[in-house]
């Protein structure tokens, strides 16, 4: 990589440049905006960068809910290692999951958003959320809001605790033990699930977002996402500047990264970093990145969303990568994407995996051109536009 200059800083390959300079013209464009961006191809580094006055080089975020891919993988993990079947009823492994109607929910399902449960009965607090088992006990204890494998609707934060139970009953450790032992440590990534205490001065707080209306009209009827992204029994929580939240490190929506960590981690998990053997074997990353569903989102109220196990799947809205790409998406503008694809410029055909973090108010550009544009896991921050939090205390910034 050759070392940048001018509004854009770090090191990209020079076979990035229109990147590296449409990168640059939204810094010069909006002297607010601050991101961070890295991108691997073939287990390498081909870009690493950041701007704007929001973010330094080593700035980490909370990226909401990109902080699924530690899931992803952390699921993945276990399928490659045979302990966890896909297909087996998620009771033989969590057995107080098969009451209210679930016995015959299989893993599958559960993890591709098809299982019903969103939300418990009654709405989970913010602490029982921030636990590794209380929330997880209550949704055991729901009825599904639709038979499950009739529908999906995204399960934005539940996923997060049904999927550390799940890890808990099969391994004997938590989702978070799990993935820092065998995933986030040994590549040394800086995507971490419980921001460590000694970190604490490099977070930066997440900024004001400014609703991009027009772009992003509310669909007139959405009866299930007041009850999911609306306000929770027992007070409010700021999910991405609220400590509670990042130091307990909610893995469906609180992780705290940079742009490097989030890409390092898929790109370990898929194609392996360093001339290191990837975590999952190309049959793995297969099954987990198959699409499971596609269509009406019972709980966004959208026409065109797609899922994998865990992992988000190209949509007409997140329009990233080819057909066997898969990653995840946040609020804010936020993404992660790992793809077999020439994802950037035809100069680039080995595997390639990006992201792309924001403090978010930014960027001037759509979220979708972002991830057309750059193809990376990046963060952005600063005026401008980007979809609302769903994650807040503020009724006004609870929109996705």
């Amino acid at each position: 990589m050759e070392q940048l200059t001018g509004p854009l800083h770090g090191a990209a390959d020079p076979r990035l440049e229109q990147i590296v300079t449409r990168l640059a013209r939204y810094l010069r464009l909006d002297p607010d905006l601050s991101f961070q961006i890295a991108a691997y191809a073939g287990g390498r580094p081909v870009l690493d960068a950041w701007g704007g006055p929001h973010l330094r080089a080593d700035s980490l975020m909370v990226p909401y809910s990109t902080s699924k891919n530690t899931i992803g993988v952390t699921i993945g993990l276990l399928v490659e290692r045979g302990l966890l079947d896909l297909d087996a009823p998620v009771a033989e492994y969590w057995p107080e999951f098969g009451a209210a109607g679930k016995g015959r929910v299989t893993v599958r399902q559960l993890l591709s958003h098809q299982a019903g449960l969103p939300e418990a009965n009654p709405q989970l607090s913010w602490d029982e959320v921030l636990d590794h088992h209380a929330g997880a006990e209550r949704l055991a204890d729901t009825t599904p809001l639709w038979f499950p494998g009739s529908a999906f609707g995204y399960h934005g934060i539940t996923i997060g605790n049904l999927a550390d139970e799940l890890v808990f009953r099969v391994t004997g450790d938590t989702l978070h033990e799990v993935y820092e032992r065998e995933v986030r440590a040994p590549l040394g990534a800086e995507f971490h699930l419980g921001l460590p205490a000694g970190m604490d001065d490099r977070r930066a707080p997440t900024l004001p977002m400014i609703p991009p209306l027009a772009e992003y009209p509310e669909p007139e009827y959405q009866p299930l996402r007041p009850l999911i992204f609306g306000p929770r029994p027992g007070g409010q929580l700021d999910a991405a500047n609220d400590e509670r939240s990042w130091r307990f490190g909610h893995p469906a929506i609180s992780s705290t990264a940079s742009a490097r960590g989030i890409a390092r981690v898929l790109a370990g998990a898929v194609t392996g970093v360093d001339d290191g053997g990837a975590m999952l074997s190309p049959a793995t990353v297969a099954v987990i990145g198959q699409q499971q569903v596609r269509g009406w989102d019972e709980v966004l109220s959208k026409p065109d969303r797609a899922h994998a196990i865990i992992f988000q799947k190209p949509s007409e809205e997140l329009a990233w990568g080819g057909a066997r790409s898969f990653g995840h998406d946040g609020a804010a503008a936020q993404s992660a994407v790992s793809t077999r694809t020439p994802a950037w410029r035809s100069a680039i055909r080995s595997p390639a995996v990006r992201s792309l973090v924001a403090p978010t108010r930014g960027p001037s550009a759509s979220p979708a051109s972002w991830a057309r544009s750059a193809g990376s896991s990046a963060s952005p921050t600063g005026s401008g536009r980007a979809r609302p939090c769903r994650y807040t205390s503020s009724g006004t910034r609870s929109r996705s």
